[in-house]
């Protein structure tokens, strides 16, 4: 007969049966927290997105992800909620106010604290001595070079993900490119970040210099359509998640449209030489003190001598003048000339910023004139250059590119021919030495290029007075095109030493020219001075 168990048995069955059930639910409390829906409603651990690096051509950094991390909190450890709130508040810099709504009426057991924190804002939250915190890995985009190229670059949100320029317009190869596995890891960009500086620091100089509202400039190859530098005035901080006053983050070189004034006259010229309306550049015009069409009358600028040669139209940048060698073309050949240029639709790059042009719906005479100086229509700069670089480069079709190119050539098909593209560079040659753009002229580096001095439209659509926005269009070595240089400043003001001029040949020339003078020896442009003089000896 088998004898019943004491009482001590019975204690050491219970007691193991309890640390038997006690086991399996701490091995189905780690089941559901490590690979099922947490019992407690816990959060779900976003997965970091990797990005490749962003470089220029040379490959300096622009871009990088850094380490930081999530910081989360589980507020019903708090003993003081309203003391946890304010001193996590003061170690991140997250609203107090927002961290205690929180942490009172959480209906998920986790509150978001601040994201991407860095390792001194980590270890002043750990000096708290808070229980329940988290901090989940993350990464952060992060950008060396700061405001120098701030709109080229552009910037990802919090989840790492491009939302303006070359990050997101290069979203797909860049992550691409951090795929494991991937040799690369990096990105290699058309820009150049000499060239980026030195473009940087002399557009913001002449921008303070005569106080415009804004300024931009593009260094383009045009024979890749490479773009080496590309800025615009006011820029932001791109490691910062707000906006210091005046901060802007629009790119004004890619998604606005301006009038361009004068510069437009390369258009115009490229245009009559191509159809052979302009019979010669000595054919002499009449110049006077208006061109009426119609109930309308075109003005100069500036004074202009009764009659011009076609080079000097050019030259001096006659108003008048260009609209006579125009309307010998006709409303409808300059509409074609200037569609085939690709100026009637928005330019596409890898930036995602564009803008669509603007353009008269109806081309008459007085329309035709007015497009011939650059009035009555507008385009983004980036689309103007990528146009006046197919001029200059043999007259072959250029699409701009923010990709580092394999290739010397990327020219497309023909849009003008090679004869009245050298024709047009000795004519932006010409401009330079015995025109408006004689402050642009390079000893050595044989630049060519025209001013533009355009009214600026107001927001009744009428002109507003006395206010300009002027620009350069800049190419060298001029008869073996390499680069195009163009500088915008945005309603500019004439100085003392201006004698209170504000027009492109005083403000934007210049600009330019500096540019110039400062990137030639870089880029491995041989000046090609004059030999030096030796003084004669004295009979």
């Amino acid at each position: 007969m088998r004898q019943a168990p004491t009482l001590l048995q019975r204690r050491i069955v219970i007691g193991a049966g309890l640390c038997v059930i006690a086991f399996v639910l701490v091995g189905l409390r780690l089941v559901h927290v490590s690979l099922l829906e947490s019992w407690d409603g816990g959060r779900a651990h976003a997965p970091i997105v990797a990005r490749a690096d962003l470089t220029d051509r040379n490959g300096e950094l622009l871009a990088r992800d850094l380490p930081v991390k999530d910081l989360y909190a589980r507020p019903q450890f708090f003993n003081d909620k309203a003391e946890a709130a304010g001193g996590l508040a003061e170690a991140t810099g997250a609203n107090a106010g927002r961290l205690l709504k929180a942490f009172e009426n959480a209906k998920h057991p986790y509150v978001l604290i601040a994201r991407q924190i860095t390792p001194d804002t980590e270890a002043r939250v750990m000096h708290l001595g808070l229980p329940g915190l988290e901090f989940e890995p993350s990464a952060r985009r992060y950008y060396p070079d700061g405001r120098t190229a701030a709109q080229v670059t552009g910037v990802t949100d919090l989840d790492n993900n491009g939302i303006s320029g070359l990050e997101l317009g290069l979203q797909p190869e860049i992550r691409a490119a951090a795929a494991p596995g991937h040799a690369r890891g990096q990105v290699a960009t058309s820009i150049d970040m000499r060239v980026q500086f030195i473009l940087q620091h002399e557009v913001e100089e002449a921008r303070k210099t005569f106080s415009a509202r804004a300024a931009g400039g593009v260094v383009m190859d045009v024979n890749t359509g490479e773009v080496l530098g590309l800025v615009s005035l006011p820029d932001f901080d791109p490691n910062q998640r707000s906006l210091d006053a005046g901060d802007s983050r629009r790119n004004i070189m890619a998604q606005d449209v301006y009038e361009l004034g004068s510069v437009f006259k390369i258009f115009t010229f490229a245009m009559a030489l191509e159809n052979h309306t302009l019979k010669s550049l000595d054919e002499v015009f009449p110049i006077g003190q208006g061109f009426k069409i119609g109930r309308h009358t075109i003005h100069e600028a500036e004074h202009m001598p009764a009659t011009l040669a076609a080079r000097d139209i050019l030259a001096q940048s006659s108003n008048i003048g260009t609209s006579q060698i125009a309307l010998r073309s006709g409303g409808e050949h300059e509409r074609q000339f200037l569609g085939h240029l690709g100026l009637f639709k928005p330019i596409r790059t890898e930036l995602p910023e564009t803008a669509r042009p603007l353009y008269p719906s109806v081309w008459g005479d007085i329309q035709t004139a007015n497009v011939a100086f650059g009035q009555g229509i507008a385009v983004s700069p980036l689309s103007f250059a990528a146009a006046a670089a197919s001029i200059v480069n043999g007259g072959r079709q250029i699409t701009p590119t923010f990709l580092k190119q394999p290739s010397r050539d990327r020219r497309g098909g023909q849009l003008i021919s090679p004869q009245t593209s050298l024709e047009m560079r000795d004519l932006l040659r010409y401009v330079v030495t015995d025109g408006s753009g004689k402050k642009a002229d390079i000893d050595g580096y044989d630049v060519g290029g025209k001013t533009g001095s355009a009214q600026v439209a107001g927001p009744n659509g009428r002109y507003i007075p006395h206010a300009l926005r002027t620009s350069f269009c800049a190419v060298f070595p001029v008869h073996n095109p390499r680069y195009l240089v163009f500088v915008l400043l945005d309603q500019p003001h004439g100085t003392r030493q201006t004698g209170g001029f504000a027009l492109a040949g005083w403000t934007a020339a210049p600009a330019a020219g500096r540019v110039i003078q400062r990137i030639a020896p870089l880029l491995g442009v041989p000046n090609n001075a004059p030999p030096t003089r030796l003084a004669r000896e004295a009979p």
